[in-house]
Order: structure tokens, then sequence, then C-alpha cells
């Protein structure tokens, strides 16, 4: 049984976005976080090191190692993408910022290709709105441009997308890649030139996944994708509906089948296949934690998702099959279940965000007045409340007053010293003028418009991290970072030269190796290098490994914030 569509979409309801306004929030909210910042600790800081390794020729492409050490992400794309980028930097850019150069690019990308995933899937036929006796519903081409804006809004607004997605790791890498391949299977069901633009971005995609470190979510994403092309035959145009056209799209559903063969086995060739697989434990604190993570970390685009489901459920458990709600459904699922089964919960969680903000998207025509009502004033207040206390915390921190929020920054980020800065100030000053316009011109105009509901959550999660990343980024800087161990311990150093090491985890071993310039080894027997940098034991104690007859203890060298990162510097003793 055909059931009719839930969505109720007038012509008027179907205006986009303004686009010069998109294209801003946009560029605001990539380019904050990629500014302005060293590396931070220690997924950041760690693939930095290996991707500076490689541009150096230190170790191999195919098999990067940071002292002898693989990462332990099995990636390697991000690491010769970043690599490639320091090596074809201009003698005025820094390596660490032209290294963040093309994630920039693959953020754009993730943005991009979900404003496209969901308007392709906005177009097909049963995604379209319920046709009225006398006109007047929305037409399909601006009803999916509508729905793009609000895809793209959503995706914004999660709250998981800011911090990963600016750092220069595989987990974007992987979210670039599924965003590619997501637009690229969207895609398939239209007939231009053949499909090849959407076929190639589909073995982009999967191969930037499997490069990337995820070659099993990879496989999963492709045959499930495949399964779902092949039996979605609903013609999308009144001509496709043809034998050559239901025989096209067999061969297309095979040829994602062999992609997915053919990247299983490229992961083969390049040891990528390293199975990770951690039970969740039968313990309240663990399944509490994601719970708390499932819900953070994809609001507000996981209500609404919901909503989706519910709302959509007739098209979504029918016999005919509707690409628009199977498509995101299942990559969804995978990502959910993946999380719960890696170390690395977030940065997995991560990938699920394209298509869940596209699922979001196909809840707005079906929600109720004083749903949208509830939605606008409940971010407002959220949103506005989070710049007043960001811009409170930086008055504080520049003036002394308030007292209490002044003394709360000494105390978690002790030794920082604040400094002014006029550009951050004009940036985040034009920021805040703008949410003010954006709350004004969401209550005062537009109010049928389909996308009305996400416009206050996509500007206030670009408000909020513009700020973060302009007033908070020097505190930021100086409690996420590695750069006041460094610079102390070069201090004691004087010169920097050879050093061992033992016990230094890989973001340490990358931060003194990039930022100190320090030749790095591991402890030897009989020692080689005049300093020896070793992370102590349990209760701060020395190792017994480190013999006391050939070595000093310099100095110790704590984390100007986490105390649990210490380092004991020794320096070799002077045989008489």
């Amino acid at each position: 049984m055909n059931h009719p569509s839930p969505a109720i979409v007038t012509q008027a309801a179907a205006r986009p976005f303004p686009r010069l306004v998109l294209l801003l929030l946009c560029l605001a909210y990539g380019l904050s976080g990629f500014l302005g910042r060293a590396a931070w600790k220690s997924a950041d800081m760690t693939a930095l090191g290996y991707m500076a390794e490689l541009a150096r020729g230190g170790t191999s492409w195919t098999n990067p190692l940071l002292m002898g050490t693989p990462p332990e992400s099995p990636a390697l794309l991000p690491y010769w993408l970043g690599a490639w980028a320091i090596q074809w930097a201009t003698p005025g850019l820094t390596a660490d910022f032209a290294a963040r150069l093309p994630f920039g690019v693959l953020l754009a990308l993730t943005l991009l290709a979900t404003w496209y995933a969901t308007y392709n899937l906005a177009r097909s036929t049963r995604a379209q709105p319920v046709a009225f006796a006398f006109g007047g519903e929305a037409l399909p081409t601006d009803y999916a441009r509508a729905m793009a804006d609000a895809g793209l809004l959503a995706l914004i607004a999660c709250l998981g997308l800011a911090q990963l997605s600016h750092e220069t790791t595989p987990a974007l890498a992987q979210l670039g890649s599924c965003a590619l391949f997501f637009y690229a299977v969207a895609a398939l069901p239209y007939r231009n030139y053949h499909n090849v633009p959407a076929m190639l971005a589909l073995a982009c995609g999967l191969t930037g996944l499997t490069l990337s470190g995820a070659p099993s979510l990879a496989l999963l994403f492709g045959l499930g994708s495949a399964a779902i092309h092949y039996l979605d035959q609903t013609p999308q145009t009144p001509d496709t509906a043809t034998t050559t056209t239901k025989r096209l799209i067999t061969l297309e559903s095979a040829a994602i089948v062999l992609l997915c063969l053919a990247n299983g086995a490229l992961a083969l060739v390049l040891d990528l296949w390293r199975w990770k697989i951690e039970l969740p434990h039968a313990t309240w604190a663990e399944w509490n934690g994601y719970a708390q993570l499932l819900l953070w970390f994809t609001w507000p685009a996981w209500p609404l998702a919901v909503w989706t489901v519910w709302r959509w459920r007739h098209q979504l458990f029918s016999r005919q099959l509707s690409r628009h709600l199977a498509l995101p459904a299942w990559l969804v699922l995978v990502c959910a279940v993946a999380t719960l089964l890696t170390g690395s919960p977030d940065r997995t969680l991560l990938l699920s965000l394209p298509p869940l903000a596209t699922l979001a998207a196909f809840a707005l025509p079906t929600l109720k007045r004083q749903v949208s009502a509830l939605i606008d004033w409940f971010t407002l207040l959220f949103f506005s409340g989070c710049g007043f206390v960001i811009w409170v915390v930086w008055i504080a921190t520049q003036t002394g007053f308030p007292p209490q929020p002044a003394a709360n920054v000494k105390r978690l980020a002790p030794g920082f010293e604040p400094s002014f800065s006029l550009l951050s100030l004009v940036i985040a000053v034009c920021a805040t003028l703008a949410w003010g316009w954006l709350v004004r011109w969401r209550v005062g105009r537009h109010r049928d418009a389909i996308w009305k509901s996400l416009v206050l959550p996509g500007g206030g999660a670009a408000l909020c991290w513009l700020l973060v990343m302009t007033l908070w980024l020097q505190p930021l800087d100086h409690a996420q970072s590695y750069t006041s161990m460094v610079t102390r311990t070069i201090r004691q150093i004087n010169k920097p030269g050879c050093v061992e090491t033992l016990g230094l985890d890989q973001g340490q071993i990358a931060a003194f190796r990039f930022y100190g310039d320090l030749q790095l080894m591991a402890m030897q027997a009989k020692p080689t290098c005049p300093w020896l940098l070793v992370e102590p034991g349990p209760s701060q104690s020395v190792p017994e490994i480190v013999a006391s007859r050939q070595w000093v203890l310099q100095t110790s060298i704590r984390h100007s914030v986490a105390d649990n990162e210490l380092l004991l510097l020794f320096r070799k003793r002077i045989e008489q």
C-alpha cells in the first residue's frame, strides 16, 4: 500500500536560504579553529608528527612510523595530505598551518556534499510533499533546495562536529570521504552523463574511507548502499521507467559491490585491516557514557531524526523502498553500532552526522507550529546564554572583573598570561552583532520558510564556536597544546640537540620533535645523548631502568594544566 507523504509544504515555504548569509555562515564556522593555534593534544599533535616525518623523508609513505611506532589509527591518506601540504608550502607559511589547509578543504567538502546529498534525496519521487487539490504545493526543485539548506544548517548545528572537524586527524578525512560517498549514492538515480560523476565520487569516497583507516565501514556502507540502490526501482523522472534504466541500476549496484571488494583488497595489501573491536561492558557507567555521548554529540539533529522516522514510518517500513529515508538511516545505523564496538566512539559517531542531518531536515515539513516555536525559544536561550558566558569570561580575563571568572581562569590555566588582540575582538563583536541580527530576522521575517526552525541552531552553534576560537583561543591554546612544556624543556637544554626518551607517548614525542626540533631516540643501555626525558611511573617514581650512576635529575617539567602529565629531565653524569 502506498501511504501518502506526511510532508505538507507550500511554494512560499520552499524559498531558499539567502545565499550570501549561508556562505558567510559556512566560512565563519569553517575557518574558526584552523587559524592562529598550535596543534592540540593528543590526536591532533600526533597526526602532525607523522605528517612531519613523512615530509622530511624520515619514514616510509606506506608504513609511517614515529620513533619506530606506527600510528594508532591504520590510516595513510590524512598523513599523506598533511605531508604534501608541508612540502609544497610557501616559505611564509608555518608547517603546522600548511598541514591544516587540506583538512580545511575536507571540511568544506563535507558541508558541500551534505547539501547536495540532501538536495538529491529531496528530489526523489517518494520524498515529495503532498500535492494540493488546487495547486500551490512546492515545486520539486525549490523544495529540494530548501531542504538542502535545512540539512546543511542541521549539520552545522551538531555540537559534536565543532572540534573534531577542525583537527588534522584521520577522523576528518573519514568524515569528508563519508560525506562524499553519501552524496554519490544519493545522486545515482539521476541520469546525468550516465552517472559518471556520481560513480567517480562514490569510488573516491570508498577509497578515501579505506585509506583513512576505516575499511570495514567502507565495506558496510558500500554493500548496504548497493542493496538500497538495487531495491529502489522507483522512477525519479517520467522518462526513466524503462527496462534499460532498470538494467543500468543493476549494473551500478554490481559496480558498487566490486568497488567494495577492490577496496577490501587494497586495505589487505596496505595492511589496513586491523580489527579493534571492543565489546561494551555490562556496567551502568559505560552505558550511561554512551547514552550521554549520543545525546550531546548529535544534538540537535537526533530528536528531529527520530521524529522523521516516526512521521515517515509508513514509507520507511513499506514494501516500496524510499531512498531518502533508507540511505541515511543505514549509514546512521552502521555508525551507531560501530560506536559501541570501537575504542574511539566520538570519532566513529562523527561519521553519522551528515546522514543524520539529512534525516533531521525531513522532519521539518511535518513539524507543528508549537514544536517549531519551542525549538526557536530553547535555541535562542541556550546559545545566547553560552555567548554571554564566553564574553564575561573574556572580559574577566582581560580586566580581572568580575573576580570569580578571572580566578577560575587562573585556577584552570595556571601560568597563562592574557594578551589583547584587536583582530579577535573585532571578529567577535561582528559575530555577536550578526547573531542579534539573525534573531531579529528570524522572528520578524520568513516565518513560512521550511528551514526556519534550524536557522537559530545553526547560527548559534557557529556563533559560539567562533567566539570560543577568538576570545578563548589563547587560554585554550595554552591548556590544550604542548608548547609550554616544550618551551621550558628547551630553556633547560639551552641548545636543541640529541635527547633520549623513556615512556613518552606519541603526542609528546611529536611535540618535542616538531616544536622543539629535538633529535629524539629511545633510551640506550649506554647513554649516547647528553639529555634524557622520562615519564615517571606510579606515584611519580623514577623507573628502575634509569641508572642513577649514569643520569642526574635536572628538573621536572609539568604540563600547565594537566597535572598528570609530568616529565623528568635528566642530564648525563659527567665521568670523573
